[in-house]
């Protein structure tokens, strides 16, 4: 399944970046993981169908996940990041939330400076 990603960039502390997902088929869960050089891929935000969410403690209350079912497309609003979001960031999805299945974007990059 493909799930083509854009959206990403350079940005100073504080500024926003919104990134978005397209996939070619339906998800019961759509999301976006992020991986920081040197680090393990981390879970940042996901969505059900039923627009379930969850965050990483660490973006809650800055970043926004959201889903057009009709579209297959996910959407990350980030706001108020810092360098400490730099990273790669990755679509993810599955079919529910039981699936050990996981299908991935080819990733996009957001770099935070200082």
């Amino acid at each position: 399944a493909q799930l083509v990603e854009s959206g990403g960039g350079l940005v100073q502390a504080g500024g926003s970046l919104r990134l978005s997902c397209a996939a070619a088929i339906w998800f019961g869960v759509m999301g976006w993981y992020r991986q920081a050089p040197g680090k393990q891929r981390e879970l940042v935000a996901s969505i059900t169908s039923a627009d379930v969410m969850s965050y990483a403690d660490s973006v809650k209350g800055r970043f926004i996940v959201s889903r057009d079912n009709a579209k297959n497309t996910v959407s990350l609003q980030m706001n108020s990041l810092k360098p400490a979001d730099t990273g790669v960031y990755y679509c993810n999805a599955k079919s529910s939330t039981q699936s050990q299945i996981n299908y991935w974007g080819q990733g996009t990059q957001v770099t935070v400076s200082s």
